[in-house]
């Protein structure tokens, strides 16, 4: 079973005075603590023209982390492909790849913000079909040979993408609803889940491999690996407060990424007050206890997960200062040492 630690996202949070420098070399820091204490893989997220410079350039960020580390692996949860020119993809991807020698993992998405779409002149209809095609088109850009593609929405002739990776770059793709969990079936390497719950992973899963199996292809290929939030202390009750606090910094973002439109602030927003409601339910979402207990969660998604399976905690919290984020990932680090 392999751990890794995730989303880093760069983000600023209300209140705390550390700039975007401090957070990217934050992140190239933390990725090589991350090495040091045995976790196999760190993880960063994309999105764009958010008022907390919520990290839009995964390529340079995985750069960086390559050439500041030498055996973790490197992974996107996720490039949102469809707003990506496929060719620049390709290159950017396959140089990250050469720089990491082999250690990167691209993992794409379709997205949801309109924003993004209407700022990057992308139309958002049909964005699966888009995303399809990229990644007929990242795989052929990647071979030996030039290539020449002709999709319903590109349209290449012969053309020929260098660098070349040193090897293969997986593919894995995400989502959730059931045609994007088909598609990753049909289309790429391995699946990336995010915050499913246990009991509902061997149904996703299933889908997956169907799509799979009506592509022609050999579902026992493919890895899985999903993203949940996790928070690892060795004070239990009293850490509880903190973690719902930050959990909830994370969520309440996404939904006022969801209805923001390109205005920056500083003074950043401050999120709401947490309700109770809405604290419960985080606590039961939440993976959350000494490494002993989070060690017990992580196996069990594990034994789902399958063979080559990975489990990202999802335990960056931007609302972190630098030494707690360390200490988290140290104790990490038990888990994976637990496994």
């Amino acid at each position: 079973m392999r751990l890794g630690y995730g989303l880093v996202t760069c983000e600023r949070t209300p209140g705390d005075p550390r700039t975007w420098v401090d957070r990217y070399r934050e992140a190239l820091e933390l990725s090589r603590v991350c090495e040091t204490n045995g976790l196999d893989s760190v993880w960063t997220s994309e999105h764009h023209f958010v008022d907390d410079g919520y990290m839009p350039s995964l390529a340079v960020t995985s750069a960086a982390i390559a050439a500041s580390t030498s055996t973790i692996e490197i992974g996107t949860g996720v490039v949102l492909a469809p707003l990506h020119h496929p060719l620049r993809l390709a290159e950017d991807a396959a140089t990250v790849g050469c720089i990491a020698d082999g250690r990167f993992v691209l993992g794409v998405g379709a997205g949801w913000r309109a924003e993004e779409f209407q700022r990057l002149g992308v139309p958002q209809s049909g964005v699966g079909r888009r995303l399809a095609e990229t990644i007929r088109i990242l795989r052929a850009a990647w071979g030996d040979e030039p290539f020449e593609f002709h999709g319903k929405v590109f349209d290449f002739e012969r053309t020929n993408v260098t660098p070349k990776p040193p090897r293969p770059i997986p593919i894995f793709v995400g989502g959730g609803a059931e045609r994007a969990l088909r598609r990753a079936g049909r289309l790429g390497d391995g699946f990336l889940g995010s915050g499913t719950p246990l009991e509902a992973l061997p149904r996703q899963i299933a889908t997956v491999k169907d799509g799979a199996v009506a592509a022609g292809r050999d579902a026992a290929s493919l890895t899985f690996s999903i993203h949940e939030p996790v928070w690892v202390t060795r004070d239990p009750e009293g850490d509880l407060d903190e973690a719902l606090r930050q959990t909830w910094l994370v969520r309440w973002k996404y939904a006022d990424m969801a209805v923001a439109q390109g205005n920056p602030s500083d003074p950043l927003p401050q999120p709401p007050p947490l309700d109770e409601d809405t604290a419960a339910t985080l606590r039961r979402q939440l993976i959350y206890g000494t490494p002993e207990r989070v060690a017990e969660v992580v196996a069990a998604f594990g034994e789902v997960l399958g063979e080559g399976g990975q489990f990202i905690a999802r335990s960056y919290y931007p609302g972190l200062s630098f030494d707690a984020s360390v200490e988290m990932i140290e104790l990490l680090g038990e888990v994976r040492r637990l496994l």
